[in-house]
This record gives structure tokens, sequence and C-alpha cells, in this order.
């Protein structure tokens, strides 16, 4: 069995491309960044180092590297003989990729079966994101039932790494992969490591309304408090206070929305605040805070919530008054923090909220929003 993995990172290496290998899929690593697969292409292995409860260490081996701007065809050539792509490349990049699988899809005998493609990023739907992209690049739309596409809902931290640590992975030892069964039929990839489910909606949300919401409020309202690791903001009462009241908000939409048990979502809530406490997986503010322009996204972890909070006439002040602060971020190394403060100075209110955040002067969480935009401003 082969995989075609785009993104080497981190969590290519540590989540994914694990989990693979785990499976007995020999991985091939695509990614642009030449140092990188220079590094994987003559290196037999690396280490992926667990930290937390039932921790273990695991070797990563029967992988080869392709750099996927200067060896495109090879890529594609990868692609077109293997089971399963996936990706790990932030969601914003997913449409580079797509051209590379769209001419695999083309060049793949008929005698194989069709090819698994899912994308494994922090967004609702990433796989039908990719999707709309391949069919695009594709000569004819019906090409694409040669290929099956699965969302999945991915959680794992991987914190920064240490500097010296090469290609070698610390991550923390809980970690989920659902995947969406009913593309597949009844027969679903070889993955023990995933586990397929009918409906992945609630799984999505659950994880990035719960995790990456609360991570990253962690980051903002540590980085305006001058912290800078997000062990010592979640240390710090008042900034972990501002999560369990943003969590409580989401707590309240995924009970309403998805049916969960309250008390199943709060056991989820404090697992999570354990995870983020873990001085061993400790990250920066700086690096959990950037694009936060994404993040303030119509569909993403603070805007998407509280939309629809509003919607059902639930209270969002906590996500409203996180979005405030981050308003605050700014890294002069990250250039969607750039950006974002250029916005701020150079656009109107309205202007910037509708433009950044995607609300519409009627929806009920457009006024709540303006006035946080407004006084930022101020």
């Amino acid at each position: 069995m082969k995989a075609v993995h785009f993104g080497a990172g981190n969590i290519g290496r540590g989540f994914v491309g694990l989990i693979l290998h785990k499976a007995g899929y020999e991985v091939v690593f695509a990614d642009v960044n030449a140092d990188l697969i220079d590094a994987l292409a003559t290196t037999p292995s690396y280490v992926v180092t667990e930290v937390g409860d039932g921790a273990s260490v695991w070797t990563v081996d029967n992988y080869r590297a392709l750099n996927s701007a200067t060896h495109e065809a090879d890529v594609i050539a990868e692609i077109a003989s293997a089971d399963i792509v996936t990706t790990a490349v932030g969601p914003n990049v997913l449409r580079f990729v797509a051209p590379l699988i769209a001419k695999a899809i083309v060049d793949r005998s008929a005698d194989l079966a069709p090819l698994t493609v899912m994308a494994c990023e922090n967004a609702i739907n990433a796989t039908d994101l990719l999707k709309v992209e391949v069919v695009k690049s594709l000569p004819d739309a019906a090409l694409a039932d040669g290929a099956i596409f699965a969302n999945t809902a991915v959680d794992r931290i991987v914190p920064g790494q240490d500097p010296d640590a090469g290609l070698n992975v610390t991550v923390e030892s809980f970690f989920e992969w659902a995947i969406e069964s009913t593309p597949f039929g009844a027969t679903t990839p070889v993955i023990p490591d995933a586990h397929f489910v009918d409906d992945l909606a609630p799984y999505i949300e659950r994880k990035l309304f719960t995790v990456n919401t609360g991570h990253a409020t962690a980051a903002y309202h540590g980085f305006a408090a001058g912290v800078s690791s997000m062990s010592e903001a979640f240390s710090t009462p008042e900034i972990a206070a501002e999560v369990r009241a943003v969590l409580a908000e989401t707590k309240a939409l995924l009970v309403a929305k998805h049916g969960f048990d309250p008390e199943v979502q709060q056991a989820y809530i404090d697992k999570n605040m354990v995870r983020f406490a873990n001085p061993e997986l400790s990250d920066t503010v700086d690096r959990v805070g950037r694009q936060p322009l994404r993040k303030l996204g119509r569909n993403e972890r603070f805007v998407g919530p509280a939309a629809e909070l509003a919607e059902r006439g639930l209270a969002s002040d906590a996500l409203v008054r996180t979005m405030g602060v981050a308003l605050e971020f700014d890294v002069a190394e990250d250039p969607q923090s750039v950006e974002l403060q250029q916005l701020l100075t150079d656009s109107a209110p309205e202007e910037f909220v509708t433009s950044v955040t995607g609300l519409d002067a009627a929806h009920p969480l457009y006024p709540a929003v303006l006035e946080v935009v407004r006084a930022h401003q101020k």
C-alpha cells in the first residue's frame, strides 16, 4: 500500500505520516520546502516522541520524499499509482496541490481502485474544498469519479519543536482522526488508528469549536497580557477563565445543534484544558495566534460559533470579547498580523467587519462585532 502526503512539516511527519506508516503504507512526502525534502530524502528514518498519558516512541521509516515544486511530474506519477493521498498544508494551500491530484486522476489506470483523497486540515469540510479545486483542474468533471473524496476531522497537539530536533517530532499522546464513511460504501481504507463515522459534522465542529477555539482564545488573551508561552497562559487564572467562558458558549451551541450530552461535552472541555496546560507541549502565543485574519473568518473558530449562537438567541459575549482581543495581535513575523493591523488603520469599522468576518449588517451578531472593532480603532 502507498500513500502520498502533501505537507512534510511537523504535523505531516508527527501525525498523518505516522498513522499511515503504522497502518503499513509506504509514505511519499511531497512539499515545496527544499531543505526539508532533501533532509527526508537522505535520511532513512525519524523519531516521533509522544508525551502525556500512554506515551510511546515511534520510529518512522519506509518513506520517500519529493519536491512538489521542482519534481511535479514525479509527484503526479506517485499519486497516480497510490491508494491514498492526504494533505496537511493549510486550507489556503489546497488550491495549489489540487492540479497535481487532478493530473494524477487523469493518468490513473482504470485497473486501479478509486484514489482516496482526504484533506487533514483545521477547517470544516476541507476535503470538499479540495474537491472543488480538483474538479476545476480536470478536463471533464466526470473524471472525479476516479477518486473518493472523504472529509476528516483531525486532532493532535503538535507544538513548536526544538530547533535542534531535525526531522524528529514531539507530539502529544492523545490524537483523533475521524473520517466520514459514507463515500466509501462497504469498503473503507485500512487505517486502524482512524475511526470511520456516518456523520462527521458533529466531530468536526466539536473539535474545531473546542480545541481550536480554546487554543486560539488563550493565545490572543495571552498576547494581550504580555505572556509568551501557552503553558503560562493556561496557568494564568484570568486567561484560563476567559477560555472556559468561551468554551461554555461553544458547548451551548454544540449541545443545541448536535445533541451532545452536556456532561459529556463538559468532560471533553475539562480533558482539553488539561491537554492545553501540559508543560511538555508548551508553545508560544505568537505561533498559535498566527494567521489572525483566517481565524477571524466567517466559518472559523470564533465567528462561526458566535454567529450560530446569535441566530439561536444564545449568548456569545466571551467569543465576541475574544475577537476584540484578537485585534491586538501584532507580530511582525506573521504576514496576516501585519495585514490585520493595516486593515484596522485603513478601513472604516463597517468595511472591516464585512470584509474580515463575512458578516453582513443584517446578521444578529454584526452589531456586537462592530462595537468591538470601533472600540479597538478608537
